[in-house]
């Protein structure tokens, strides 16, 4: 843990007030702080351009940290599902075109996999995150998966985004029906932030000395 009178603060390229608080509790612990782009005044969004979850995390924290001038965290996470050949990947936040919601992205899934047996509904979800210094320059990074089923209808009310949709099996729940305890310990996210933390950590501390 960091041990300092000011707490060491990133920000997360992101306005996703649900990742905010999912990545501010898994970095509690180690005593930093979390803000989010809507923290800040006239802060442009990074477009998501890259071909793979590492290069958009990496391109999102690096772009804000340069506009910011402080550590920042990019987060690129979504849904690759087996009978979809690994849709919606990338395109996870904009499934369902240019003006998604996550009602419209959770519609276009069920209607994706529609005719595709409860067995063979097999999916994971994927969490790559990248550090940035307040240069722009990548210092650590991770990324880590959680492998579950999805589901025909909705369950549970917590979470966000396909969580409702989807089932992890030796829980008999979907996310959104787990608390935000057991999430902290077997999600994507939780994983891949299990992994960056000792680096994060490593590298805020040697940047304070």
């Amino acid at each position: 843990m960091i041990d300092h009178a000011e707490p060491p603060t990133v920000v997360l390229a992101s306005r996703n007030t649900g990742k905010r608080r999912e990545i501010a509790a898994l970095l509690a612990p180690h005593g930093i702080r979390v803000l989010l782009l809507s923290d800040f005044a006239g802060v442009p969004d990074v477009t998501e351009d890259g071909d793979t979850f590492a290069e958009n995390a990496a391109k999102k924290a690096g772009e804000t940290a340069r506009a910011l001038a402080r550590w920042t965290l990019g987060e690129d996470s979504g849904l690759m599902v087996d009978a979809l050949d690994g849709a919606p990947g990338i395109y996870s936040a904009r499934f369902s075109g240019i003006d998604a919601t996550v009602s419209r992205n959770n519609a276009k899934l069920m209607q994706e996999l529609a005719a595709i047996p409860a067995e063979q509904r097999g999916a994971c979800y994927v969490c790559h995150a990248a550090l940035a210094d307040p240069t722009g320059r990548i210092r650590a990074r991770a990324e880590a998966v959680c492998r579950g089923t999805i589901v025909a209808a909705a369950r549970g009310t917590n979470g966000f985004g396909y969580d409702p949709y989807f089932l992890i099996p030796e829980y008999h729940r979907t996310f959104g029906e787990l608390s935000d305890l057991v999430k902290r310990h077997l999600s994507h996210r939780a994983r891949a932030f299990a992994r960056l933390s000792p680096q994060l950590v490593a590298t805020l501390s040697a940047d304070r000395v």
